[in-house]
Parts: structure tokens; C-alpha cells; sequence
């Protein structure tokens, strides 16, 4: 079941709830002041590759500075 946020455009609460994906945007009691005056928030979330290429931008496989060749780069 995904994890939704939600925010109360009453008293400013952000929250969160496991919830259906058909119930998300459903109506939500606020968990600081009860209220049914809420919305979901858009959830942000970071990743990090190192400064490596996790997916391939070309056919080939390697970087665009080794074009497949052997590479210090990307470890092809």
C-alpha cells in the first residue's frame, strides 16, 4: 500500500497515511485538528548515482567520452 501526504489547509499540519491508491485523494481527517479540509501533498524524495550513469542514454553501452571502449569513467 503506498504512503501518501497530506496536508491540513486548516491548521497547516503535513501528514501522512498508508492508504489504497484509489482512496488517495479521497477525503482524510487531518491527525492534528480532525478537519476534512485537506489535500495531498506531492512527495519529493532524493537519490544519488555518485556521479555515475545509472541508465544508459545511448544504444551502446559505455559513456559518451569512451563510446563503449575501455573507460576509468563509467567502468566499461
Amino acid at each position: 500500500m503506498p504512503l501518501y501526504e497530506y496536508l491540513c489547509s486548516d491548521c497547516g499540519v503535513k501528514f501522512d497515511a498508508l492508504r489504497p491508491m484509489k482512496d488517495a485523494d479521497a477525503p482524510i481527517n487531518c491527525k492534528g485538528c480532525t478537519s476534512v479540509n485537506t489535500k495531498r501533498a506531492l512527495s519529493v524524495f532524493f537519490t544519488s548515482s555518485e556521479g555515475r550513469e545509472i541508465t544508459p542514454t545511448n544504444s551502446g553501452s559505455g559513456c559518451a567520452g569512451c563510446a563503449g571502449g575501455t573507460c576509468s569513467t563509467c567502468e566499461h
